[in-house]
């Protein structure tokens, strides 16, 4: 019997479909996995951030908000709905957030000896904190007497004024009463000198910080084992050094009292 011979097959065109297809469905997979993804760490941020407030909250570092969110959801929680850690201001004056560090490492009130110690000397140099010749604030360290160059300088010169003397003394007399260390910083301006005196503002702030330290000493009769010196040139500013201003409240002398003194070195015993 003789068989019918089979014709050639047809070419299938349409091919390319299949492999787009399955490049498509796996891009739409992709993508999909990518989307859980960025909800999961949203969701994780939150808790993470809630957490931190919590646990500063429980610290008493930060007071506790009148609203929480939640810390179990089934729902993504971004980390914007997460309540802000306040300090009391919220958002700066300038816009910015508040820093939930500040109040953590800002400078705690005075207290005892020293909180005693800052209002005496308040009282003290009352005029002259009043023409802005004087600062006295508390910081980390302890109590710090900021004498500012306008009061107590000419410009380029180590030596006190004269009619300074008085509001030296009255320091002097604060600090007689304490046990505490005492370090007394130079710091200038950013602006270079070059004079027959002082090269640099390296010479000129230690200068004015030695010369302070010595009238202690020799005048008012406290402890050289209390005293340290410190020259600080232009490079702890308290303000900008672009305006005249600035520069003004940086050309000073600070008179740092101690809140803690450092145990002595027994040198033989090692």
């Amino acid at each position: 019997m003789s068989r019918r011979k089979k014709g050639g097959e047809h070419a299938n065109h349409e091919r390319w479909l299949v492999s787009y297809a399955d490049f498509i469905t796996l891009l739409f997979a992709f993508f999909v996995v990518l989307f859980s993804s960025s909800q999961v760490d949203k969701r994780k941020a939150g808790k993470l951030a809630m957490a931190m407030q919590e646990a500063f909250q429980q610290m008493g570092i930060f007071q506790a908000a009148n609203s929480r969110t939640p810390m179990v959801t089934a729902d993504p929680m971004p980390a914007q709905n997460v309540q802000l850690i306040e300090d009391g201001k919220g958002i700066s004056g300038r816009g910015r957030l508040a820093n939930p560090m500040e109040k953590m490492m800002g400078p705690p009130p005075p207290r005892g000896q020293l909180g005693n110690l800052k209002k005496e000397l308040t009282a003290a140099l009352a005029p002259q904190i009043k023409r802005r010749e004087v600062v006295v604030k508390a910081d980390r360290e302890g109590l710090t007497i900021s004498l500012r160059e306008i009061g107590f300088y000419n410009s380029g010169s180590a030596d006190l004024r004269p009619a300074s003397l008085p509001a030296v003394q009255e320091i002097a007399q604060a600090l007689s009463t304490q046990t505490n260390n005492i370090r007394v910083e130079g710091h200038t301006d950013n602006v270079p000198i070059h004079n027959a005196h002082f090269a640099s503002n390296w010479e000129l702030s230690t200068a004015r910080a030695t010369g302070m330290i010595r009238l202690f000493i020799t005048r008012f009769n406290i402890s050289p084992t209390r005293l340290s010196v410190a020259g600080y040139a232009e490079y702890h500013p308290v303000a900008s050094n672009e305006t005249p201003e600035g520069r003004a409240q940086n050309r000073r002398v600070d008179i740092v009292v101690l809140s803690s003194n450092p145990q002595p070195t027994d040198i033989a015993s090692k």
